[in-house]
């Protein structure tokens, strides 16, 4: 059992990390009284009132009476950030933060950046999430504007690949504002301009989307890193694409291919995803070169990928196998993921597959059953605002049932792929 204060200590961080009062912690079992006299040290628990407190919390009782290691949360930062590559001390610095006294704020910082990083590389949205919250509210208090913009967009990624549009815009329109003000670096202004226009082109607001696409060519692309500029470039390809000029959306895909050439390392997995991401949203897609990244990305992923990585792949793989006409391809490698417990992919990637399912069903002459799930899907996405999603659903509605009219024009529409939900 771990002795008080520190089992004190360690109770209230849980609790506050969990937006809880003490009165919303104890419920009906236990008295706010006691537990104030738990969370001050004054009183040493029982078992009983840890595994009620565990429980009501939604921890293992260990994460209440697991002794310390003795060191504090820098000591734990220097060791994580020491370790070999491939090193995973997730779990130690999770305690470290659980144990942490709050007395440095930067190391805090740090730590909770680190975590929320290695949650959304495995997909643990919600857990990303929940440690973006606390690190906004941390970037606020240490009064550094860097670090609040840098959170700020991290959380507007974040909530962008849960669907939730409505809190991304906001963040990100406020990462910007702090960038500029404090005239921040270009890779910090270009990382927040980036999350506002994918934003604003799945909110449907493309005129505006557009006026930062100008600002952004204009401002910051001459001064970027090849690799940002990259992605940036991927971004606005996306945006001329939904305005139907689809001419400046090649040359914007071709210029990004351009700039990475000259990379000496391997282009990492989220760049190559980027780009095969927009050569599919082409029209007509641009499958050759999306065929050729996805392959180059699978040499790699399918030795070391991590399991979200691996699904990224997979989907990406459904529909370039679509566009070429392999429809029995695309259908088993859609049932395989849709079928998977732990399926970790954004939600735009999640309903872009959906969206596949549902015209597989048309063109295999379950027109009923796949017009059904699609229109199911534009309803969902018009109700939480992505008007962007929404529209991609109705044309692949259109194209579909067209398709199966013809079958000789099987393949040949633009299925909604992935959008890049990797954020900049």
């Amino acid at each position: 059992m771990l002795e008080q204060p520190h089992f004190g200590r360690r109770l209230k961080r849980l609790r506050l990390a969990r937006g809880l009062s003490q009165a919303g912690l104890v419920g009906q079992g236990m008295s706010t009284g006691y537990l104030s006299r738990l969370e001050s040290g004054e009183r040493r628990p029982t078992e009983r009132a840890v595994s009620y407190l565990a429980g009501r919390l939604g921890v293992d009782t260990s994460a209440l009476t697991a002794p310390a290691d003795g060191r504090s949360l820098t000591g734990v930062l220097a060791a994580v950030t020491s370790a070999p590559p491939g090193t995973d001390d997730t779990a130690a610095l999770s305690r470290a933060v659980e144990e942490d006294t709050g007395e440095d704020p930067a190391a805090r910082w740090q730590a909770l950046w680190l975590l929320s990083r290695a949650a959304g590389r495995d997909g643990d949205y919600e857990g990303e999430r929940t440690r973006l919250r606390e690190l906004v509210a941390l970037s606020d208090l240490l009064a550094a504007s860097d670090l609040r913009a840098r959170s700020l967009v991290a959380y507007a990624c974040c909530t962008r690949a849960l669907g939730d549009l409505r809190t991304a815009e906001p963040a990100a329109i406020e990462a910007l504002s702090i960038a500029r003000a404090s005239e921040l670096s270009v890779s910090d202004t270009l990382a927040a301009l980036m999350v506002l226009i994918s934003v604003e082109t799945e909110l449907g607001r493309l005129e505006a989307a557009g006026r930062h696409v100008e600002e952004m060519e204009r401002d910051l692309l001459p001064r970027a890193a090849p690799a940002q500029a990259a992605e940036a470039l991927w971004t606005a390809a996306v945006v001329s694409s939904r305005q139907g000029d689809d001419s400046a959306a090649r040359a914007r895909l071709d210029r990004a291919m351009g700039l990475l050439r000259v990379q000496d390392d391997l282009t990492p997995w989220t760049r190559l995803r980027a780009a095969a991401t927009a050569a599919l949203q082409m029209s007509p897609p641009r499958v050759a070169p999306a065929e050729r990244w996805l392959a180059e990305a699978a040499s790699v992923l399918d030795l070391v990928g991590t399991p979200l990585q691996l699904q990224e792949l997979r989907a990406l793989q459904a529909h370039l196998a679509f566009h070429q006409g392999r429809l029995d391809d695309a259908r088993a490698l859609t049932r395989a993921l849709l079928s998977t417990q732990d399926l970790r992919l954004a939600h735009r990637d999640r309903v872009g597959l959906s969206v596949l399912e549902g015209r597989l069903m048309i063109l295999a002459g379950r027109a009923d059953e796949g017009t059904a799930a699609l229109r199911r899907l534009g309803a969902q996405a018009t109700e939480s605002g992505n008007l962007d999603l929404a529209a991609h659903i109705r044309q692949a509605l259109a194209t579909s049932l067209a398709d199966a009219a013809s079958p000789g024009r099987r393949g040949s529409g633009t299925a909604p792929a992935p959008a890049g939900d990797d954020g900049p």
